[in-house]
């Protein structure tokens, strides 16, 4: 079985996921960006009870473009984000892609909120979800 270890960029608070991730996507939300610095958010997605999280974690709870809360956990030394739980998909974790710097992790097959995407440059390979936050 496949096992990858995410960690924050002190090293600090781990994330250790057990199996392939259940979806990889990509979310072009607003938040996602501001989350990530970046022009999207890229994610793996694990059936929680497949992610043991390790060390301290400050969390953030914020209401999704649905409604929904989404909760970040972050590290409070470095700062950075290690896995996010959305209220409307109980029961799975997201890990952040860049948290495992792994170059050979999956591909993104999905993109949420594509429709925002903004980056008229950027390029997916990926099928249109339908909103999720």
């Amino acid at each position: 079985m496949v096992s990858r270890r995410a960690e924050c960029t002190c090293g600090q608070l781990s994330a250790t996921c057990e199996g392939e991730p259940l979806r990889v996507s990509v979310c072009h939300c607003l938040a996602c960006k501001r989350r990530t610095g970046s022009a999207f958010g890229y994610s793996g997605w694990w059936r929680e009870k497949d992610v043991t999280i390790a060390g301290r974690a400050t969390e953030y709870v914020r209401i999704g473009d649905d409604g929904g809360h989404i909760t970040s956990g972050f590290c409070p030394l470095c700062g950075a984000a290690i896995y996010t739980r959305n209220n409307g998909i109980p029961g799975v974790v997201g890990i952040p892609a860049g948290a495992f710097a792994d170059l050979s992790f999956p591909p993104p097959t999905v993109s949420v909120y594509h429709e925002s995407r903004g980056y008229r440059w950027l390029e997916l390979h990926t099928e249109p979800l339908e909103k999720r936050g």
